[in-house]
C-alpha cells in the first residue's frame, strides 16, 4: 500500500480499481460511443491509446498524466457524468488543463447525485506505482491510496 497527495480538482470520496493510460486521455475520441451511440459501459473508443483502447472506463478509477484533444473535452467530460458513464475518479500525475478542469468542476456543482472527484499533480511516481486492477481510493483531503 502507497499513499499520495495531491491537489482537489473536484471533490469526494471513492473506492475503484485502478485503470492506467501513460499516454493522454483523448475526451471525445475515449467517451465517443458512450456518449454518441449508448454504451452504457464508456468503452475506450481512442484507438491512438493502446492501454485503454477496448477497456471500460465506467466506475474505475481512471489514472492518466493529462487530457489531450480538442476544446471539447471539458463538454464530454460534464456528459459523461450527466449521463452516469463516468469513471469513478480522474486521477492526474501532472496538473490538469483547464478543460478537463472545467468539465469536472461543473460536473460536481450542476449534477446531483453524480460523483467524479478529480485529483491532480499526484507526480509521475504515481502514474508508475499503480497498475490496471489496484485498488484506488480517494480521500476528501485529495490523498490517494494504492492498495494491491
Amino acid at each position: 500500500m502507497k499513499e499520495f497527495k495531491g491537489r482537489i480538482v473536484a471533490p469526494g470520496t471513492v473506492t475503484a480499481p485502478a485503470l492506467v493510460s501513460h499516454g493522454g486521455l483523448n475526451t471525445l475520441a475515449s467517451f465517443q460511443k458512450a456518449l454518441q451511440f449508448g454504451d452504457k459501459k464508456a468503452t475506450c473508443g481512442d484507438q491512438n491509446n493502446p492501454d485503454l483502447y477496448g477497456k471500460e472506463m465506467l466506475g474505475k478509477a481512471l489514472c492518466l498524466p493529462q487530457t489531450i484533444g480538442s476544446t471539447t473535452g471539458g463538454l464530454v467530460l460534464y456528459c459523461a457524468c450527466a449521463m452516469e458513464r463516468q469513471p469513478a475518479c480522474m486521477l492526474f500525475s501532472n496538473p490538469i488543463d483547464s478543460l478537463a478542469a472545467a468539465g469536472s468542476i461543473l460536473a460536481s456543482v450542476w449534477l446531483e447525485g453524480v460523483s467524479m472527484p478529480v485529483v491532480d499533480s499526484l507526480g509521475e511516481e504515481f502514474l508508475n506505482y499503480v497498475k490496471d486492477g489496484m485498488a484506488i481510493t480517494v480521500k476528501d483531503d485529495g490523498t490517494v491510496v494504492v492498495d494491491g
